[in-house]
C-alpha cells in the first residue's frame, strides 16, 4: 500500500472512485467499520463539493501516524471561485447550490480533524483526518 495517493476529481465517476479508494485504505490501516463509514461519507461529500462548487480538483489520500496510532488524512483542493464567508459555509442548512447544506459541517463532525481554507478567486482547500482508535 502506498502511503500517499492522489486522484483527480472531475465528475461523478471520480467521486465514486474517491469513495472506493478511501474505503480500501481505511480498511487496510485497520479503522473500525464505524470509522470507515464516517471517513467514506466525509470523502464523498467533499469530493462532490469539489466537483459541484470548485469545478473539479484533486484529493490527496495519505496514511499518517502519531506514535502508535495510524490515521487517514484527506486533502481536497480546487482552483474554483472559493468561499466568501467560511463561517456561513460551515453553518448547518446553508447552501449556495440548493442542497441540504450539510456537506462541510457534516464532514467536520464526522472527522477528528478538520481544516478549511478558501478565498474568493483562489480556490478551496479542505483537510480532514480520521485517527484509528
Amino acid at each position: 500500500m502506498n502511503d500517499v495517493v492522489e486522484l483527480q476529481i472531475a465528475g461523478n465517476g471520480d467521486v465514486v472512485a474517491v469513495r472506493q479508494r478511501v474505503r480500501t485504505v481505511a480498511q487496510e490501516i485497520g479503522l473500525s467499520v464505524v470509522d470507515q463509514t464516517k471517513v467514506v461519507t466525509a470523502a464523498s461529500e467533499l469530493a462532490r463539493n469539489t466537483v459541484v462548487y470548485g469545478g473539479g480538483g484533486q484529493v490527496r489520500i495519505e496514511v499518517v501516524s502519531r506514535g502508535a496510532r495510524r490515521g487517514l488524512r484527506l486533502l481536497f483542493s480546487d482552483d474554483g471561485p472559493g468561499i466568501a464567508d467560511l463561517a456561513q459555509a460551515l453553518t448547518d442548512g446553508w447552501s449556495t447550490g440548493g442542497g441540504l447544506g450539510l456537506g462541510l459541517s457534516g464532514s467536520r463532525r464526522l472527522m477528528d480533524e478538520f481544516d478549511l481554507t478558501s478565498e474568493p478567486g483562489q480556490g478551496t482547500r479542505v483537510t480532514v483526518t480520521k485517527w484509528g482508535r
